[in-house]
C-alpha cells in the first residue's frame, strides 16, 4: 500500500501544475492561508455547535437554531477548506504523503466524518425532545466530545505537517518508516 501511496505522490510531484504551485511565490502561501483561515471560520462554527450541545454555549437558545444559522457558513468554509487542502497536498505531494502526521490527520479526517454524521442522525431523530434543554442527551454530547476533540488533533497534526521531525530522510524505527509510508532508497524531497 505504500509503494501505491508513494507511486501516486510522485506521479503527481512530476506533473508541471504542482510545481508551478509549489514553488509559486504567492500562490502557495495564498492557498495555505486561505486554508486556514477557513480553517478558522469552519471550526468556529463548529465548536460553537458543539459548545451548545454540551451546555457552554448560549444555553438559553435551541440548539436547532444554532445549527441551522451556522451550518451553511460552516459549510461553504469546509468545502473552501477541503478544496485547499488538494492543493496543499498537491503542491508537496510526496512530502506530505510521507509524513506520518499527514497520514494521522487523514484517519482522523474520516474519523470526523463519520463522527458528523452519526451527530448530525442523532440529532435530527431527537431534536424535538430536547431542543430547549441546555444542555443535549449524553450521547449527543459524547458526540459533540468527539467532534471538539478529533478536530483539535486534526489542526495539532496539520501544524506539525510543516515540521515534520518523523521524515522518511531520517533514521529511525521501522514502525514509524511503515506508519509513514517510507520506502527504502525513493524518498525525494
Amino acid at each position: 500500500m505504500n509503494e501505491l501511496i508513494y507511486g501516486v505522490a510522485v506521479w503527481l510531484d512530476d506533473t508541471m501544475y504542482s510545481a508551478l504551485l509549489h514553488e509559486s511565490y504567492y500562490m502557495y502561501n495564498w492557498v495555505e492561508s486561505t486554508h486556514v483561515l477557513t480553517l478558522m471560520v469552519s471550526l468556529g462554527m463548529l465548536f460553537l455547535i458543539d459548545l451548545r450541545l454540551l451546555g457552554y454555549a448560549f444555553p438559553d437558545v435551541p440548539a436547532s437554531k444554532i445549527a441551522d444559522r451556522l451550518f451553511v457558513p460552516m459549510i461553504i468554509g469546509f468545502v473552501i477548506m477541503f478544496i485547499t487542502g488538494i492543493l496543499l497536498f498537491y503542491a508537496v505531494p510526496v512530502r506530505s504523503a510521507q509524513s506520518l502526521w499527514f497520514r494521522i490527520k487523514m484517519v482522523l479526517l474520516i474519523a470526523c466524518a463519520v463522527n458528523a454524521f452519526i451527530l448530525h442522525r442523532r440529532m435530527s431523530e431527537s431534536v424535538s425532545s430536547w431542543d430547549r434543554d441546555s444542555r443535549a442527551p449524553s450521547r449527543i454530547r459524547v458526540g459533540a466530545w468527539l467532534s471538539l476533540g478529533f478536530w483539535s488533533v486534526v489542526v495539532i497534526c496539520g501544524r506539525f505537517i510543516a515540521y515534520d521531525w518523523l521524515d522518511c530522510i531520517r533514521d529511525q524505527p521501522a514502525l514509524i518508516d511503515f506508519m509513514a509510508g517510507c520506502i527504502d532508497g525513493q524518498t525525494r524531497y
